[in-house]
């Protein structure tokens, strides 16, 4: 059984995650506040989504060459410093061109340091990559549970949800002056055999799908499930903006016991267990009328949402053909796309039949990404017969990851 071994460029890898993810989910649930405080329509609101797909596909079209002339570790950080400087900027925005301006140079800054990231563990941890994976974004999602709370906690304290969001620009600030230590940069023999530019297999492009699908039930939970809340739950505003804690809190659960799970299981398998987890999870959310039950459900949404993400960023990765940088630049169309697509499309139908009924698109989601993943896992599944069943099972999705690399001090 592959063995995860968490080091020092593990851990730092792990807080430049958790950095964006605080940015992201504290940003996630404000749509609706923003949508009352500029006086816009749920449409106008969604448009933030469509920052963050935008700030996503710009990101994916240019770090290919970004990450071949800074290497990883300047671009994990630029990418991080662009987000520190969305968060400020998103302080002062009190107008809709501001406030989507800062949102697209937010997730255009975190595209990169997401890539860099997923890229140095796949290479790093080798067999064990896709539990690194899930364990990073675990942890990341810990400091994400936070997130919601604070901007809810400001906003209900009348400082403002903004004072909530530009807090995480410390902690971005320290970690560079404190961090010793630098990202694994692609393996110097694999960048000179293998051109980046040669065409990814055929199973990438379905992981790529499920990404595009998984993508879109995270966002739409995260920026318009507390409209749900207040609207069917009959929670109070800022009680709904911090109760997507919730989600992020079975997120959290999720990652971690996946994490050991993804050591003997296929990823492909355990994917269609999320996603059956996330739909019955929805269902509790989506039906119920009184906030501990609708909290629940969130909360049982999360332990399948949270394993989306790391299970097909680390499908994509291991079906790159030994091209880890590229996989992950493309994966950020997909992601991209479904920031631009799921949260306008949801905004729109919420305009015209209410955000409970507009709600009903998300398991059209998980049904898109649970037919791509069951035609992944159809034609990657091992021979039957020979070699031990944990042997099948952690053939798991692909071809074999690289070699890890040694460890590089700063």
């Amino acid at each position: 059984m592959p063995r995860l071994v968490r080091d020092r460029i593990t851990w730092v890898i792990y807080l430049q995650l958790a950095l964006w993810c605080y940015f992201l989910y504290g940003f996630g649930p404000v749509a609706p506040l923003l949508r009352d405080e500029l006086h816009i329509s749920s449409t106008l609101a969604g448009l933030h989504g469509t920052g963050f797909a935008v700030g996503g596909i710009v990101g994916g079209a240019v770090i290919p060459a970004l990450t071949r002339r800074l290497g990883r570790h300047r671009l994990v950080w630029t990418g991080l410093g662009l987000v520190s400087a969305a968060a400020v900027g998103m302080f002062t925005a009190h107008h809709l061109a501001l406030t989507l301006t800062f949102a697209t140079l937010g997730s255009f800054g975190g595209s990169l340091a997401v890539n860099g990231i997923n890229s140095a563990l796949t290479e790093h941890h080798g067999p064990s990559a896709p539990a690194a994976i899930s364990e990073a974004n675990a942890a990341a999602a810990g400091v994400g549970l936070i997130a919601p709370l604070i901007v809810g906690l400001t906003f209900g304290a009348g400082l403002g949800w903004r004072t909530g969001l530009v807090l995480m620009v410390g902690p971005v600030v320290l970690l560079a002056f404190l961090a010793r230590i630098r990202i694994p940069e692609p393996i110097a023999a694999q960048a000179n055999a293998h051109g980046p530019d040669r065409p990814l297999p055929r199973t990438y492009w379905l992981a790529f799908a499920s990404l595009f699908a998984t993508g879109s039930i995270e966002v739409c939970l995260t920026l318009w499930g507390s409209d749900v809340l207040r609207d069917h739950a009959n929670v109070s505003p800022g009680v709904a903006t911090a109760a997507v804690s919730t989600l992020i809190a079975g997120m959290v659960a999720g990652r971690l016991i996946g994490g050991r799970l993804l050591l003997v299981f296929r990823p492909t398998r355990m994917l269609l267990v999320a996603l059956g987890v996330s739909l019955a999870g929805f269902a509790i959310f989506w039906s119920a009328t009184v906030p501990w039950l609708a909290m629940g459900g969130l909360f049982a949404c999360g332990l399948g949402v949270g394993l989306h993400y790391p299970l097909g960023i680390g499908l994509a990765l291991a079906h790159s053909d030994g091209q880890p940088d590229l996989a992950a630049a493309r994966a950020s169309f997909a992601v991209g796309i479904s920031f631009a697509v799921a949260p306008f499309a949801l905004g729109a139908l919420a305009d015209a039949v209410g955000p409970h009924s507009a709600f009903l698109l998300v398991p059209v989601f998980v049904a898109v990404a649970a037919a791509a993943i069951a035609r992944l896992d159809y034609v990657t599944r091992p021979p039957s017969g020979g070699g031990r069943s944990s042997d099948r099972r952690r053939s798991a999705a692909a071809p074999t990851p690289p070699a890890r690399r040694p460890a590089l001090g700063g």
